[in-house]
């Protein structure tokens, strides 16, 4: 089984069922605080792969949510340069495995990357479960 470095913003419902979810499938999971880690562009780009400029952001951010951020309009500097100054943007978790990195949790995608066990697919485990009214103050 497989070491996996989570990158994660601690007290996220989802987060936690995520790592509950690796460990459960024989993974050591390592978990970091992605909110303090230090990401130089590059490495934080990385992480995001082939994916849409769009798709590397959490919109359950209070800055997209309040429409003060449009992901849709920015470039991939753009993007990095507002993630660096508000790590809340940044889609979650960030996972690495040795040299492999991955955004977000897609249940197929991390299942054929390293590997779960069998697990409810009618689960969303990316969206923030909150109301709005619960995490307009940014903790969601």
């Amino acid at each position: 089984m497989a070491t996996v470095y989570f990158y994660e913003k601690p007290g996220c419902i989802n987060n936690t069922r995520q790592k509950k979810l690796l460990a459960a499938a024989g993974h050591q999971v390592v978990a970091l605080n992605l909110l303090t880690e230090v990401w130089p562009p590059e490495r934080l780009r990385n992480f995001f792969g082939e994916l849409a400029v769009r798709d590397w952001f959490n919109y359950s951010a209070p800055a997209i949510k309040q429409g003060e951020i449009d992901p849709d309009t920015l470039s991939e500097q753009e993007a990095l340069a507002l993630m660096l100054e508000n790590p809340l943007l940044i889609r979650r978790p960030l996972m690495q495995v040795g040299d492999n990195v991955m955004a977000g949790f897609d249940q197929q995608a991390v299942d054929s990357w390293i590997g779960l066990t069998a697990i409810d697919t009618a689960q969303d485990l990316e969206s923030c479960p909150r109301p709005l009214a619960q995490t307009s103050s940014g903790h969601d």
